[in-house]
């Protein structure tokens, strides 16, 4: 724990519940050259939370290690979980159950209309299959059925099952983007940069509850613009966003709680459906690839990256305003979308 947090919760008598050590921490905070940007741009810098290690890294892992924590505290002896098809979240979990000696299946979900064997067979879902997981395939009607069936089975078996729900989305997995917020805002101190906003993709709104709790604990915090990728429905995200960061702050046991800073949500750069990624996040993907040598994945932090660029080139930030873009990961789905960038 870094020591602004660790300040921010002896102020508010708030404590940190336990973790597991999974994740590589700090992740960098890396500047890109402002020669790739347009003039008047804003100072951009990359949180590189697809460092983490764990499985090729991305933001589950810090997730993961609460989790993973409170399965233990539970006396859990098995993990469940489910994803679509090339779940990030599915392959770190896997890999976090792995690190802990824990027993752990997986519900995958065919939920993206896509049928080339590239993302059926490689990427996430080859590192699911060499990590040795036991797999459910389902379908999105029979999903929540299937994942209940087995819960009572295993209970049944006299096995003690905790299951983490999509992207490691809850008030326990949120707490992982408390401890990186303050640990954002500890290193842009250590460099003298005051960071002014951050922007990242949202699915299942934890990492995004999980920056707006800690946030909501600072004096003159940053805003936060969430790129949402998995639905463009504002009203639920936000409520989600609401809930899981009242209850991750709760968790923390504080004497009084704050007012929670909601995120700015932008649907623009959703495209057509979960998974699917239109011309401008491919261009993104290929910006970053070519020009600044960051690899990003065309389900979500490219649709992130597409969003940055384009309010940049809107001016929404200040030229003189630091932006901080959160890469969450997904680097292993880009090998499941050889189609879209010219590869059969």
């Amino acid at each position: 724990m870094g020591a602004l947090l660790r300040e921010a919760l002896r102020t508010r008598g708030g404590r940190l519940p336990p973790k597991v050590s999974l994740a590589h921490l700090p992740t960098p905070l890396d500047h890109l050259s402002v020669s790739h940007f347009p003039s008047g741009a804003p100072s951009v810098f990359v949180k590189r939370d697809d460092c983490t290690g764990l499985a090729f890294g991305g933001n589950k892992a810090r997730k993961l290690e609460f989790l993973l924590a409170d399965a233990e505290n539970k006396q859990a002896d098995i993990v469940l979980t489910v994803g679509a098809i090339q779940s990030n979240h599915v392959r770190q979990t896997i890999a976090a159950a792995r690190a802990s000696g824990t027993d752990v299946e997986v519900f995958l979900v065919d939920m993206v209309d896509r049928k080339s064997a590239s993302y059926r067979t490689s990427g996430n879902r080859f590192l699911d299959e060499i990590m040795g997981a036991r797999v459910h395939a389902c379908s999105t009607d029979d999903a929540s059925s299937a994942i209940k069936e087995r819960l009572l089975e295993l209970e049944k078996e006299e096995r003690t099952p905790y299951f983490i729900p999509g992207g490691g989305s809850s008030p326990v997995g949120s707490l992982g983007y408390i401890v990186a917020a303050f640990e954002l805002m500890e290193q842009a101190q250590n460099l003298d940069v005051k960071v002014d906003h951050v922007i990242h993709a949202s699915s299942s709104c934890g990492t995004s509850a999980g920056l707006a709790a800690g946030f909501s604990l600072m004096d003159n915090p940053p805003s936060l613009h969430s790129i949402l990728v998995a639905s463009n429905d504002t009203s639920a995200a936000a409520k989600t966003i609401e809930n899981f960061a009242h209850n991750s702050l709760a968790l923390l046991g504080l004497d009084t709680s704050p007012r929670i800073r909601q995120p700015t949500l932008y649907t623009d750069y959703f495209g057509t459906a979960y998974g699917q990624p239109g011309a401008e996040t491919v261009r993104a993907v290929r910006f970053a690839a070519e020009r600044l040598g960051l690899l990003l994945d065309p389900v979500y932090t490219g649709k992130a990256f597409a969003g940055l660029l384009d309010l940049v080139a809107k001016d929404v930030f200040g030229a003189n305003e630091t932006v901080v873009f959160l890469h969450t990961g997904g680097v292993p789905a880009l090998f499941a979308y050889e189609e879209e960038f010219g590869r059969r």
